[in-house]
């Protein structure tokens, strides 16, 4: 398995696409939308076909192989 990359996030929480083009797995808002639609990104191990999915600290997100963990600030 991989390592896990943490990507810190500004507020509590994050949407998926947003945090895709954050951790620079995607180019685009549009290879986000791709990707997700066609079912190849998983969120916490599963897989998630909504864009607007809200991210909260802790969460795990792998697309093509890649697995990256959302840590938000604390509070």
């Amino acid at each position: 398995m991989s390592n896990v990359e943490e990507i810190t996030i500004r507020d509590s929480m994050i949407r998926l696409g947003q945090l895709l083009k954050l951790a620079n797995l995607v180019e685009d808002g549009v290879e986000a939308a791709e990707l997700i639609k066609n079912g190849l990104v998983k969120v916490n191990g599963e897989i998630d076909d909504r864009r607007g999915r809200q991210l909260h600290n802790g969460d795990t997100v792998t697309v093509n192989g890649q697995t990256v963990k959302v840590v938000a600030p604390a509070g």
